[in-house]
């Protein structure tokens, strides 16, 4: 997951030491994870016929039950049929106002049964996962949180991942995330707006357009947005044959809509 992870360690612990880490913004200097090759997995069976697991760096957690803490390498198991209301989010790294209005700008549950209801994903996974992807030791991911991660998604016989990040670092941690299910066997798209920390990180595929952190799923009450976004990055998992970021065509569509005073 990490390559040459000691000589990253050692990069990790300066930056810790120095002056500029803090616990908000990792800053300029901060040892970004730098991987040159990638693994993949090419998708074995059509969209259709996929279980589809989602996974989310937003820190998404169930009212009343114990928030993220800080540069936590746990996740919570959530089952799909959540309520936008019954959600509560541990931001660190990102503006929460668009996820608080409409959990599908970050956890786009509702998006993906519209999916599974129309035959565009053959099945939804009954759960997904959260983590609070704010986490500056990204070996904390490889040691931690992917084994156990793992596990789960094993148990639910998971045949494909969607993967959305919240925060600039948050794109790191989610690349990380999908190279470790990519290692595993299990094919993976991960949603970008950041893309010179997902290409840096050197994730398996991913799909980038000119979005905002925060809202990397689509804008907050907008499902045509939303929608369109999901459609495209998910429909490039099967075709994609190599690793690889595609650029979104949805950014042009939404200007030609904006232009005309369309939404």
């Amino acid at each position: 997951m990490i390559e040459d992870i000691d000589g990253w360690r050692q990069r990790f612990n300066d930056w810790k030491q120095s002056a500029g880490a803090n616990r908000t913004d990792v800053g300029d200097n901060y040892p970004w994870v730098h991987n040159r090759r990638a693994p993949f997995n090419p998708a074995r069976r059509a969209l259709p016929m996929l279980n589809l697991a989602l996974i989310s760096s937003a820190g998404a957690y169930i009212d009343g039950t114990p928030e993220f803490g800080e540069a936590d390498a746990s996740f919570r198991e959530i089952p799909i049929e959540v309520e936008n209301g019954d959600l509560r989010y541990t931001a660190r790294g990102y503006d929460p106002a668009s996820v608080q209005q409409d959990m599908n700008a970050e956890v786009p549950v509702e998006r993906l049964l519209e999916f599974e209801h129309n035959g565009i994903i053959g099945q939804l996974n009954p759960v997904f996962w959260s983590f609070s992807g704010f986490i500056p030791n990204a070996a904390l991911i490889a040691d931690e949180l992917m084994p156990k991660l793992l596990e789960r998604i094993n148990r639910y016989e998971v045949q494909a991942a969607l993967l959305v990040p919240a925060s600039k670092l948050c794109h790191q941690s989610v690349g990380l995330v999908a190279r470790g299910l990519e290692q595993a066997g299990i094919p993976t798209m991960t949603l970008a707006v950041a893309r010179d920390v997902i290409e840096t990180v050197r994730a398996p595929r991913a799909a980038y357009y000119d979005g905002e952190l925060g809202s990397v799923a689509g804008k907050p009450n907008w499902p045509q947005h939303q929608r369109r976004i999901l459609d495209e990055a998910l429909r490039l998992i099967e075709p994609m044959d190599h690793v690889g970021v595609r650029k979104l065509t949805v950014e042009l569509e939404s200007q030609v809509e904006k232009s005309r005073g369309e939404r």
